[in-house]
C-alpha cells in the first residue's frame, strides 16, 4: 500500500510540474517528466487499489 501511495504522489507531483511549466510558458517538456505523469500516477493508483482489495479480503 505504501509504494502505490508513493508512487501516486510522486506521480501527482510531477503532473502539476507540468502544468506549471506550461503556464510558465515552457513548450518543451522533458520525455521523463511526461512519463512520470502519465505511466507513473496510474501505476501508483492501482498498485494501492489491489493492495486495498487484498487487505480487505484478507481481513
Amino acid at each position: 500500500m505504501r509504494i502505490g501511495i508513493g508512487l501516486f504522489a510522486l506521480g501527482m507531483l510531477a503532473v502539476v510540474a507540468v502544468f506549471l511549466l506550461f503556464a510558465a510558458g515552457y513548450s518543451e517538456l522533458p520525455v521523463w517528466l511526461s512519463a512520470a505523469a502519465g505511466v507513473v500516477t496510474p501505476l501508483g493508483l492501482g498498485l494501492g487499489l489491489i493492495s486495498l482489495v487484498r487487505e480487505h479480503r484478507r481481513a
